[in-house]
């Protein structure tokens, strides 16, 4: 079967919606079926990658996005789904491209909507309460789901937003984490010197560098570290329109900037090298930066509002109000927690696979049996 993938907001330097759509692709692959993903790029053009085909439409960057870009044309999508002729259409931008599913309908092809984001939230951050945007969600979440035959959401917190609309029939399928990259092995006694600097206690964030993450939390929490008389480092992998105000916050603290580090490898020896991660975003809807964090062995502090949460319980990850004394004193229980809590952090990252994802992702589409404790569902219509 031919599954096309078509996403926006997908850029060298992005992070988890990138390494899903990666991830799934290769399980597809691997399952017999020919993957073919959509793209926006600075060119049209066709590449190979990962064993699949990569199609980029040409695409205006957007404005301090940090790169990303997005498609306009969506005329161009559904001429090139024409003549890719899918059996199967997967989105994962419920914003720009929901036309797709409208294209899907027409066309008797299978249709689902990833979603990636939790509108209600993203719209409190940018939207004034006057516009009620907790009821443009709800309207909008009705809409998406009247378009697509499938809803697929990564986590529980993030499904709610669809059940409050009234569409009971999300799915919630968990992301995975690779568990040969991502590993405690990975930890570096020369790595921590060089970035401790003097310093103690080596404390990492990766994440993308933008307002909804709330980074700014992760330099509070710092704060308060030190003040409890905890010699702590802040590093901090990521880029993002929100890093010259950091680094203007930051500049009285013991704080690194890494910028976007290339290649998983060098991110993995930085998570396991750390003594504690932090994970300061309200509103992530998974939260793999964490998930590679517990699988590397290091312990996570997360925000306690956001889908984080789900994957996180003592000794090896917490969840705490998103201000400084509060993470800091999440961060000071699992310090306390040792070799004990790292070990427990990685057993927690074992039961998150992406062949158990991909599998899951493949029986929604009608295409494989339902993993072990998930039930199973109608397949789709041919």
């Amino acid at each position: 079967m031919r599954i096309v993938q078509v996403a926006n907001f997908v850029s060298p330097t992005s992070g988890g919606i990138r390494t899903t759509l990666a991830h799934l692709r290769q399980g597809y692959a691997t399952a017999g079926h020919e993957p073919v993903l959509v793209v926006p790029g600075a060119r049209d053009g066709a590449h190979r990658s990962d064993g699949a085909t990569v199609v980029t439409v040409r695409a205006p960057r957007i404005p301090r996005s940090g790169g990303y870009r997005m498609i306009v044309d969506l005329g161009r999508v559904r001429r090139l789904l024409d003549d890719l002729d899918p059996d199967r259409v997967e989105v994962s931008d419920r914003f720009t491209l929901r036309a797709v599913g409208d294209w899907a309908a027409v066309r008797r092809v299978p249709s689902m909507v990833v979603v990636h984001e939790r509108l209600d939230r993203l719209a409190s951050v940018h939207l004034p309460w006057i516009l009620r945007p907790a009821v443009l969600a709800r309207r909008d979440n009705a809409a998406v789901a009247a378009r697509f035959d499938t809803v697929v959401s990564p986590s529980r917190w993030a499904a709610e937003e669809f059940t409050a609309a009234g569409v009971h029939d999300v799915h919630v399928v968990r992301w995975g984490v690779d568990a040969d990259v991502f590993r405690p092995d990975r930890r570096s006694a020369v790595l921590r010197r060089r970035l401790l600097g003097g310093e103690s206690v080596l404390v990492v964030m990766v994440c993308r560098l933008s307002p909804e993450k709330q980074p700014g939390n992760a330099l509070a929490a710092l704060a308060a570290l030190r003040r409890r008389g905890i010699d702590a480092r802040l590093v901090v992998a990521g880029t993002g329109q929100a890093e010259r105000g950091l680094r203007r916050r930051a500049r009285d603290l013991p704080v690194t900037f890494l910028g976007h580090l290339r290649g998983r490898e060098h991110v993995a020896e930085l998570l396991a090298s750390a003594d504690v991660a932090i994970c300061p975003g309200p509103i992530e809807t998974f939260g793999l930066a964490a998930l590679e964090s517990l699988a590397s062995g290091t312990p996570v502090v997360a925000a306690a509002s956001g889908a984080v949460a789900e994957l996180l319980d003592e000794p090896y990850g917490a969840a705490a109000h998103g201000y400084g004394p509060a993470m800091a004193a999440a961060a000071v229980r699992l310090l306390d927690g040792g070799t004990d809590a790292r070990r427990q952090a990685r057993a927690a990252a074992e039961g998150h696979g992406w062949d158990r994802a991909t599998q899951h992702m493949l029986h929604l589409h009608g295409l494989a049996d339902a993993p072990h404790g998930i039930n199973p569902v109608a397949p789709p219509r041919p």
